[in-house]
């Protein structure tokens, strides 16, 4: 394999870790901590909203999101909504729901799927005697430059105009209505208003930016060690 070959390899795989980064950073801002969940509740002032007391209100967080990640068969969650005991997740609720757990579980198939990549990468780069070595941390950060400029683009317009990008987000990721709701008649976008959204869109940015500034710090020290190797 040609040096050309060597470094598209070192691309690619540079390009799978920030996949793995990017789908880690989305589960840790949604798994990692639920008390951020009780913050944005009583910031967005959604017990009133609903007539649900907090407890109430974090059990189904806790059912919903354990659903999300296939940890539950159904989203049937009955509790104490409007001093009723009821299922708080309607049929439409249900079926959007569903939706969004086949993007989830997506997500982390795409993972799996990066991390089969990278080791890939890795393997080949060594068994075709590729200086992976001197190659990955330059690669690396070549795709890092390319992946900071586009999420500086992007949380350029959502800072603009968040409403917009969340629509577009639904129109182009799922094929029906069903995420259209009526908050005079659905529990669920109640608890869940478009604030808390944005909220998670800088959470999960944060998560994000931290764990590229990290990758860049180790590419440096291992692109320093590389080069005073080469120089001995």
């Amino acid at each position: 394999m040609k040096n050309a070959g060597h470094w598209i390899l070192g691309v690619i795989l540079s390009f799978a870790v920030i996949v793995i980064l990017l789908i880690s950073s989305f589960e840790a801002a949604m798994y990692i901590d639920f008390s951020f969940y009780e913050k944005e509740y009583k910031k967005y002032n959604v017990l009133p909203e609903l007539d649900m007391k907090m407890e109430d209100v974090m059990y189904v967080t806790h059912e919903m999101m354990d659903y999300l990640r296939g940890d539950r068969k159904d989203l049937e969650v009955i509790t104490t909504v409007e001093g009723r005991k009821q299922d708080f997740f309607n049929e439409q609720d249900k079926l959007h729901m569903k939706d969004v757990q086949g993007l989830f579980i997506g997500g982390l198939h795409l993972r799996l799927g990066g991390v089969v990549v990278l080791i890939f990468c890795l393997l080949l780069l060594m068994f075709t005697r590729g200086d992976w070595k001197y190659i990955i941390p330059r690669a690396f950060q070549i795709t890092l430059g390319v992946t900071g400029a586009a999420v500086a683009v992007l949380g350029f317009l959502l800072s603009r105009d968040f409403t917009a990008a969340f629509i577009r987000f639904h129109e182009i990721f799922f094929t029906n209505d069903l995420w259209l709701f009526d908050p005079a008649e659905d529990y669920m976008i109640r608890m869940l208003p478009e604030g808390l959204f944005s909220d998670f869109a800088v959470r999960i940015g944060i998560i994000l930016s931290a764990g590229l500034v990290i990758l860049l710090i180790c590419s440096i020290i291992w692109k320093r060690k590389t080069r005073i190797r080469r120089t001995n």
